[in-house]
């Protein structure tokens, strides 16, 4: 029997598990939107008793492409480039975490000679991006500056949203994310942590709110698009 911190699908068997309730909860009800073998039991018993399906509300459900897609990626097995390399700079003895589909415009470097610099307190400003000015990308994630590494890496994303210099990397948001939007990025030298949850899957996003809500420093921000 699962415990109170786990769920089982009864449909497709996916284990789930937080130990905050209040997120497992939201982990449930997104699966739930999200589970083929479920939305293939309702079209089966519709067309049966020849009565319309029944909505299944909220997010839109991936096409199976795209979930098959989501499983060869992190799958695939493939080497992980260092961070040294991704912004073009010399090989490192310590590789980054981050196994990239697609490496997007990268122009921010994570190394230089910033080291002047306190861990900062949370909250996130929630206005930040009309007090902030883009300082560039890195593999096409927006940041926020002012950036000045490795001890200053401003607020990344644009949707999903993370201020680099109050996360303590204590691994919540990455925990609760149902759609896996993060993959740990090795920040060596920051005085606040020595890695990040990086949104590489920004675009995978659902709103569920669920690495906002969880979030122990309150690092994070969603922005609903529109």
């Amino acid at each position: 029997m699962p415990s109170s911190t786990e769920y089982i699908c009864a449909d497709c068997g996916s284990l789930l598990g937080h130990s905050n309730p209040l997120t497992l909860q939201s982990m449930k009800d997104i699966h739930n939107q999200l589970c083929i073998v479920k939305r293939t039991k309702i079209l089966a018993e519709s067309s049966m008793k020849g009565t319309p399906p029944r909505a299944v509300k909220s997010q839109p459900v991936p096409s199976l492409e795209q979930q098959n897609k989501t499983s060869s990626v992190a799958q695939a097995g493939q080497p992980t480039p260092t961070l040294e390399q991704t912004v073009g700079t010399a090989p490192s003895s310590s590789p980054a975490t981050i196994p990239s589909p697609t490496v997007g415009n990268t122009t921010i470097s994570l190394t230089g000679s910033g080291t002047d610099y306190s861990k900062v307190d949370g909250p996130i400003d929630p206005s930040f991006k009309t007090k902030r000015q883009n300082a560039g990308t890195f593999q096409g994630i927006k940041v926020w500056g002012p950036v000045d590494p490795p001890g200053q890496l401003g607020i990344w994303g644009t949707e999903v949203c993370v201020d680099f210099d109050i996360c303590v990397a204590d691994g919540a948001c990455i925990e609760a994310c149902p759609v896996n939007v993060y993959e740990w990025l090795e920040t060596p030298g920051h005085p606040a942590s020595d890695k990040k949850p990086f949104m590489i899957r920004e675009k995978d996003c659902i709103f569920c709110m669920a690495c906002e809500n969880v979030c122990p420093p309150q690092c994070v921000k969603i922005f609903q698009k529109g």
